[in-house]
């Protein structure tokens, strides 16, 4: 399911960027450390899920091709670091991102507390037109814990 919710976020951001000519889309996943960004990123880029997944330090990327409407795009996603101490190195990543996805832990409250800074941050650093909020649910709590 993760992989065709990012399909369909992208979606969005690769049809903005053929209307723009853009030949590269990038897309930056923002939120609490934890909550599931880098699974994201790996399940759509190389369909994979580690359920051992570390923290992300700084940032990390991955792209992925994408047809839309008989044109290649290049989908570049960050994903950023979570923890407050990276917080000035991954806004500087906002910046020429066509979109963002705000991903938050459904079964942890203060993590979707915490979007509305996220939403500020990320206003202050980039295009504030789009963004799409994504709640998700950490398995790993019901498996072995």
């Amino acid at each position: 399911i993760y992989s065709r919710i990012i399909s369909a976020f992208l979606s969005v951001f690769l049809i903005l960027s053929i209307s723009l000519s853009v030949s590269l889309s990038t897309v930056v996943l923002i939120g609490d450390s934890g909550v599931g960004k880098s699974n994201l990123l790996s399940r759509f880029t190389r369909n994979e899920f580690n359920l051992e997944s570390k923290s992300t330090i700084g940032v990390e990327f991955a792209t992925r091709s994408i047809q839309v409407d008989g044109k290649t795009i290049k989908a570049q996603i960050w994903d950023t670091a979570g923890q407050e101490r990276y917080r000035a190195i991954t806004s500087a990543y906002y910046r020429g991102a066509v979109g963002a996805l705000l991903v938050y832990d459904i079964a942890k409250h203060l993590t979707y507390e915490n979007v509305e800074r996220w939403l500020k941050e990320l206003r202050d650093h980039a295009d504030n037109n789009i963004v799409i909020m994504l709640g998700t649910l950490i398995l790993r709590r019901w498996i072995g814990q």
